[in-house]
Order: structure tokens, then C-alpha cells, then sequence
């Protein structure tokens, strides 16, 4: 099959072999490689975020990794900018644009449109949070379906991030987050994308974590962070909530023994592998489906 004229993406779970397929996919079809990972953009870590490293490129172009300063603030928008520009230049030069990486958010913004809502003021979104925490998520939720019913058809009752987002969108802008995602639209049209998502066998999927945590342990993960650290960004920015800096922390203090913090790390990298798979059940219909065995199958009949 003939899908040259398309934009790859290709999600699946951390460890899933994402990146490794993703070379094997440009190099059967003159593509070129994007970074899709919230993480895998920050210059100050390569090895906590699996970042893909040049002399493992095999002469790939990677675009997109490592190249944003910790301290500064980087949004999804930001990142979807960049990439729609991105994408057009890789076309221009005749390649194909392959994205990969498992921010599922992002690949939501490329594919649906980012949602254009007004910044909400800090004063008001501490409020919010005050509040949730004060009464619980269930009683919260209950409040959040009286000034917003509309919300509770795309929210769960147990997603405690989206309730809080939908209530203070309410509060402040008093239109429900329903109608702001109406009118919200992609750059790109759903004929544009070829939707890859790396199925992985649980057993392999959490071996592969294990394997993973104990080399960026050995390869200089712990390095990585007390030199993260010596930056004092600040809590707020997302880099800091990487997998791994807490722990790393914990073990520079020597409150807990390397065994410890290995372990810790793998569970911690286990909870988010479950709730990126969790993200495709929710937001990925429609994405083809490709256990790992079966890729080298695919990429033969492209």
C-alpha cells in the first residue's frame, strides 16, 4: 500500500518500542521522525525521559527532542505550533512526517483542534482545587452536574483533573467545556492521518519497564536529576513532574537504597503505562491497533 501522502502517528504505552519502530517506518518510506512526547522535549533529560539519542537515529531525522529549557513553561499549544510547521516543512522536502510518542493530548490537539479557552485566573483555580479537596470527588462531581450537566457526557465521575478543569471553566467563562470543544477544529483533516497505536502484551509491556528503569539507573538517570535539581524550577512546570525526579530525590537523601528506588520508579512507570492505555479506549477509536509482533508485518506490505 501507497501511504506516502500521509502524516504517521504512533502511540502506544512508554516502552512500548515506539521509538525503534518509528526509525524501522521512516527508513521503509523516506520518512522523518517528530517527537510527541510532553517530556522528551526538555534539554536537561535525555536519559529519565528515554529520550532517542542522536547515535541511535540511524541516519533518521528527529525533530523536536530536547530542545525546550526546563524553566520555561511549554504547552500543548506551543508544542502543536511547532509541529504543524514541522509537518510542512517535511512534506516540502518530499519525506513523510512520522509522529510518535505517548502524550495522548497532544496527538488530541493535531488531530481534533486545541480548545481556545480563556486563561483562567490562578486565584479562581486554587479555589477550585481547595474546594474538590475539601468535599471529595464524588460530592464535587455532584456540583459539577448541577452548573454543568452537559460536561458529565464526556467527564467520569472518577476523573478527578477533567471535573476540576470543566468546573472552573464554568465558573469563569459560564459557557459549559461541551460548547467550547464544538467549536473547536483541526488544521488537518481525518483523510491526512495514518493512526498507529503499538499494542503491547501486558507481561512484556512491564518487563520492558523493568529492564528500562534499571538502565537509565546505571546509564546516569541519578546525574541527570541532582544536576535538574541544582536549577530549583519551579513545582508548577511540567518537567518536574518527569518520572523519577521525586524518587532520585528521595535516594540523594538516602531515605531510601537503590533496590527501593528502582522499584519505585517501575511503579510509577507502570501506573502511567495503564492510564495511557486507559487514554486510547476513551480517545482513540477508530486508530489501528498493531501488536508488536505483527509490525515487521505491516511495515513489509507498505
Amino acid at each position: 500500500m501507497d501511504l506516502r501522502s500521509k502524516v504517521f502517528l504512533i502511540y502506544g504505552p512508554t516502552a512500548s518500542g515506539k521509538s525503534q519502530f518509528a526509525i524501522k517506518l521512516a527508513k521503509k518510506i523516506r520518512g522523518e521522525v517528530v517527537n510527541a512526547d510532553s517530556m522528551q522535549v526538555y534539554k536537561d533529560f535525555k536519559i529519565l525521559t528515554a529520550r532517542p539519542l542522536k547515535k541511535d537515529f540511524q541516519n533518521i531525522k528527529h525533530h523536536l527532542y530536547g530542545f525546550q529549557n526546563s524553566n520555561k513553561y511549554f504547552s500543548t499549544g506551543d508544542w502543536l505550533r511547532l509541529v504543524t510547521k514541522k509537518i510542512a516543512e517535511i512534506r516540502n522536502r518530499k519525506k513523510v512526517p512520522i509522529l510518535t510518542g505517548g502524550t495522548g493530548l497532544y496527538f488530541k490537539a493535531l488531530t481534533e483542534g486545541l480548545v481556545e479557552i480563556p486563561s483562567i485566573p490562578i486565584r479562581l483555580r486554587n479555589k477550585v482545587r481547595i474546594l474538590q479537596k475539601k468535599i471529595g470527588q464524588k460530592k464535587f462531581y455532584k456540583k459539577l452536574k448541577k452548573i454543568d450537566p452537559l460536561s458529565l457526557n464526556i467527564i467520569n465521575s472518577s476523573d478527578i483533573q477533567r471535573s476540576i478543569r470543566a468546573y472552573e471553566i464554568k465558573i469563569f467563562t459560564k459557557k459549559s467545556i461541551t460548547e467550547w470543544y464544538k467549536s473547536t477544529k483541526s488544521n488537518f483533516k481525518s483523510k491526512d492521518f495514518y493512526k498507529i497505536i503499538i499494542n503491547k502484551s501486558r507481561p512484556e509491556l512491564l518487563e520492558n519497564i523493568n529492564i528500562r528503569t534499571k538502565q537509565m539507573i546505571e546509564n546516569g538517570a541519578i546525574l541527570e536529576v541532582k544536576k535538574f535539581l541544582k536549577l530549583k524550577v519551579s513545582q508548577d512546570k511540567s518537567v518536574s513532574k518527569a518520572i523519577g525526579i521525586a524518587e532520585i530525590n528521595e535516594y540523594l537523601k538516602k531515605t531510601i537504597d537503590k533496590r527501593e528506588l528502582a522499584e519505585k520508579i517501575s511503579i510509577k512507570t507502570r501506573q502511567y503505562a495503564k492510564r495511557q492505555v486507559t487514554w486510547t479506549r476513551g480517545h482513540m477509536k477508530g486508530w489501528k491497533k498493531i501488536n508488536t509482533y505483527r509490525l515487521n508485518n505491516f511495515l513489509k506490505k507498505i
